[in-house]
């Protein structure tokens, strides 16, 4: 009796949950949900709470009320100055008519086709207008709002708002880029060598001026060098000439002296002598020289 009371109560139980879950649907602030019955859109409910429908008839389809996202697929393009742009972009919307969204394009991918379709479009038509620089760097901004705009207006067809439109990337085909680059590189090139030469040609003006100067510096030095050597050489004759008159005999000696030394240098001297030459060696036989006593 007990077991078969329980089993009557889960049945029940499960009979309410069943239901319950039939009728009653809760809505999230993330969320809007649509009342269909047979396929046709009964109500739409924005606002979160729990909710009931008529169970077995009428089901729900839940929509994202936040911010949704769609990416392009990249496309090239001409760009007014016959100049070819590879183009990447995105878009971010929100659905703002959920009836009018499943009316016409029913769930969120084709939601997203259709605005592919929108935004591509729109990229080719305002930047077909457009040159090169303007859409790289001069005018982006304005050009992205000019496709923002325009497909907002046709987005609203489908029940949806376009929240931005940004171009990720915006740059020349590869191949383009590649010879654009290679142009660069040689007229870097190009200029590296012009810089290089004019650097040669100031470095020998330079070293030309220099040695100039330097043989200039040199030649006035050797000719003060001279001149301070003949005034030198002038003043040591003048000294021996003044000390020769005031003693001549001491001077003869002294000069003696200096002829012995120079004669007798080195360890191997060997002095070839006539023999009238005797009176080159007085001076050491006779303190006098013996010219004094010559002469008496």
């Amino acid at each position: 009796m007990k077991n078969g009371f329980i089993g009557l109560f889960a049945v029940a139980a499960a009979v309410v949950i069943a239901f319950v879950t039939g009728v009653a649907f809760v809505v999230t602030p993330t969320m809007q949900v649509l009342v269909l019955q047979f396929g046709q859109v009964k109500r739409a409910v924005v606002e979160p709470g729990i909710y009931f429908k008529i169970p077995f008839i009428q089901n729900v389809e839940y929509l994202d009320k936040r911010i949704l996202d769609i990416d392009l697929n990249p496309q090239e393009l001409i760009a007014s100055d016959k100049k070819r742009l590879v183009v990447d972009a995105f878009a971010r919307y929100r659905i703002i008519d959920p009836v009018q969204f499943y009316q016409s394009v029913r769930t969120i991918q084709g939601g997203n086709q259709r605005l592919n379709t929108f935004v591509s479009s729109a990229v080719r038509a305002v930047l077909a207008d457009a040159t090169f620089f303007e859409v790289v760097r001069d005018d982006r901004a304005g050009l992205m709002d000019k496709i923002r705009t325009q497909v907002d207006g046709e987005a609203k067809g489908i029940g949806v708002k376009i929240v931005d439109v940004k171009l990720r990337r915006a740059d020349l085909p590869q191949k383009n880029s590649e010879a654009v680059f290679q142009r660069m590189q040689t007229e870097r090139q190009r200029e590296a060598t012009e810089l290089r030469a004019k650097g040669a040609e100031e470095s020998s003006r330079i070293r030309a001026k220099a040695e100039a100067e330097k043989e200039i510096l040199l030649a006035e030095a050797n000719r003060d060098a001279e001149r301070v050597r003949g005034e030198g050489d002038a003043e040591r004759i003048k000294i021996f000439a003044d000390a020769f008159g005031k003693d001549p005999d001491f001077f003869a000696f002294y000069r003696s002296m200096q002829a012995y030394e120079a004669s007798m240098k080195g360890s191997d001297t060997r002095v070839l002598l006539s023999p009238n030459s005797s009176d080159f060696f007085r001076y050491l036989t006779d303190p006098k020289g013996g010219t004094s006593a010559g002469a008496k």
